[in-house]
């Protein structure tokens, strides 16, 4: 199983990265990519195409994606003319807020998107400007080394979110998914997978569930999310348990047999691998964030 996780380096009390302005080409792109923090990658100018859970959607010039914590993801830059993106990585820690009396929450987007399978925002050009100055501001008090610099930056970033919320639910912005050209069955299988991953997916099986060989399944595959089928599932699978852990109190034993596993020593070994801990420690891990973001 090749890399999974994306590691950041950051301190406890500012869980914050960035890439500014990072010019993209397939040689030098990351490779599939899973990590619990959220994502914002704006395209500041060439073209691509971004997998995104089940969806592939052109990346532009003005684009705003919005990228849920544990979702598979990856870029793929177009050869001729490469994205050159900026990527904001954040915990939703670092935004935590009061109501004030209004139902608005900055995690709203993300929510949505990942209900709908929609990450992409097309910015209206008046609004380009502004999120292309915000990231440069950004980017000033992260290497500025100023007072309250941290401050500034989680600003930034909420004003982004801000205007990444009201642009997602507005009528006059075109909201588009699945806009890449990938085959009707590809679709399909993505889908498949979501929906069966506690039964035997084998690439033998899919392959024949979409008609085509085992040979051109694997190929076209690969090509399109960037991954093997067996590491997309065994990813999509720990997926699955994370959120069974957090939101349920089933024994581990139930859990790994609903995600699919059909032994426990292939459950751990597996979940240790992606998550990078064992699925009690990750568990008790995640309760305690929760419990520190509503004190």
């Amino acid at each position: 199983m090749g890399p999974m996780r994306r590691r950041f380096e950051f301190e406890e009390a500012f869980p914050f990265a960035m890439v500014y302005k990072d010019r993209k080409n397939p040689q030098t792109e990351l490779p599939d990519h899973l990590h619990e923090w959220y994502e914002l990658v704006y395209v500041h100018s060439g073209k691509g195409v971004f997998f995104i859970d089940q969806t592939f959607h052109d990346m532009r010039e003005g684009d705003l994606f919005a990228i849920p914590g544990n979702v598979i993801h990856q870029a793929f830059p177009d050869q001729e003319e490469p994205v050159t993106s900026t990527a904001v990585f954040f915990s939703p820690v670092l935004v935590s807020q009061a109501s004030y009396g209004e139902a608005f929450t900055y995690m709203t987007p993300f929510e949505q998107g990942k209900l709908h399978k929609q990450f992409r925002c097309q910015l209206p050009e008046a609004d380009r400007a502004y999120t292309a100055r915000l990231l440069d501001e950004i980017h000033d008090e992260l290497t500025g080394g100023r007072p309250g610099a941290r401050h500034a930056i989680v600003l930034n970033v909420q004003l982004l979110l801000i205007q990444l919320h009201r642009n997602s639910f507005t009528e006059h912005t075109p909201q588009t998914a699945n806009t890449v050209n990938a085959p009707a069955w590809m679709k399909q299988i993505l889908l498949h997978i979501d929906q069966q991953l506690h039964t035997p997916l084998s690439l033998s099986l899919l392959a024949q569930r979409a008609c085509v060989t085992g040979a051109h399944f694997s190929r076209v595959f690969k090509e399109l999310t960037g991954m093997t089928v067996t590491d997309y599932i065994a990813a999509k699978r720990i997926i699955k348990a994370k959120e069974l852990l957090f939101e349920s109190d089933g024994k581990l034993s139930t859990i790994a047999e609903q995600c699919g596993f059909e032994s426990m020593t292939h459950f751990h070994r597996t979940f240790k691998k992606i998550a990078g801990c064992a699925p009690a420690a990750y568990k008790k891990q995640k309760l305690a964030e929760m419990a520190k973001r509503q004190s």
